[in-house]
């Protein structure tokens, strides 16, 4: 694998605390150019239009819309689950917050390591509604074989997560995370929420897997903002301080921190 490869398309460099890839990775915008004083060009960024929250895509070009609080790009496939082909879509997800992570292969390394702490953990999303879908770009024949591997020998075993196959590459390439020269995609977490907007992207590059913990966290963290209308800072777990959202109700929270 091609550690270098980078995807098309995903907008880090709008993505808040996202620095190392800006600068490999094109802005999520087509641009349009007008002569300017006869030989100069001037650049106006011109943002395409956005999918409809829990509809079918408009366009094959959804990875440029690929955007935190904007709505997640549809999706349907066939998944494994509980050891069936079955047909799976994001709108089957509506009213839940949904935790949707690409993988980049099948019978690898790190990948059924992370597959297995999430599936190992699925009580603990769900009891805070939400559910959790791997994808890669395998068959769901893949899927299953890799699922009736036993995990001493590399494989899956009972697994309590449905894993979707993106076969044609479309969903990769709508969320962004496919690698066109490695024929697989990176490492991507999305967290939506239970309207269908995109609220979390985790993009790790292949060598390093994904935190259950972490990712649990920041579902909690945005249910507390969503019910309470309160916002969460650094390193904020269910039960810490909160701050109020406005200039007199933040200074309660810096008073008791400081």
């Amino acid at each position: 694998m091609d550690h270098r490869s980078r995807p098309r398309g995903i907008g880090l460099s709008r993505i808040p605390g996202a620095q190392s890839r800006t600068s490999r990775i094109p802005f999520p915008f087509h641009v349009e150019q007008e002569a300017r004083e006869g030989e100069e060009w001037e650049q106006r960024e011109q943002p395409r239009q956005r999918t409809p929250v829990y509809g079918p895509p408009e366009s094959e070009e959804l990875s440029d819309n690929v955007m935190v609080s904007k709505p997640a790009p549809y999706w349907e496939g066939t998944a494994v689950i509980d050891g069936e082909f079955k047909e799976l879509k994001l709108t089957d997800y509506r009213g839940k917050y949904l935790v949707f992570f690409f993988y980049p292969l099948d019978f690898t390394f790190v990948c059924p390591t992370e597959i297995i702490a999430f599936g190992d953990r699925i009580e603990e999303f769900r009891s805070i509604n939400t559910e959790v879908v791997a994808c890669s770009v395998d068959s769901q024949f893949t899927h299953l074989a890799w699922i009736n591997t036993p995990r001493r020998q590399g494989g899956l075993g009972p697994i309590r997560i449905p894993l979707l196959s993106d076969l044609t590459h479309q969903i990769s390439k709508d969320y962004g995370v496919y690698l066109e020269d490695s024929g697989h995609t990176l490492r991507g977490l999305f967290i939506i929420d239970d309207k269908g907007v995109l609220r979390q992207i985790t993009l790790n590059d292949l060598p390093v897997g994904r935190s259950v913990d972490e990712t649990l966290r920041l579902v909690q963290a945005f249910q507390y903002t969503d019910k309470h209308g309160e916002v969460c800072p650094a390193g904020w777990k269910p039960g810490s301080e909160t701050i109020i959202p406005d200039p007199a109700g933040k200074l309660k929270y810096f008073d008791k921190l400081n």
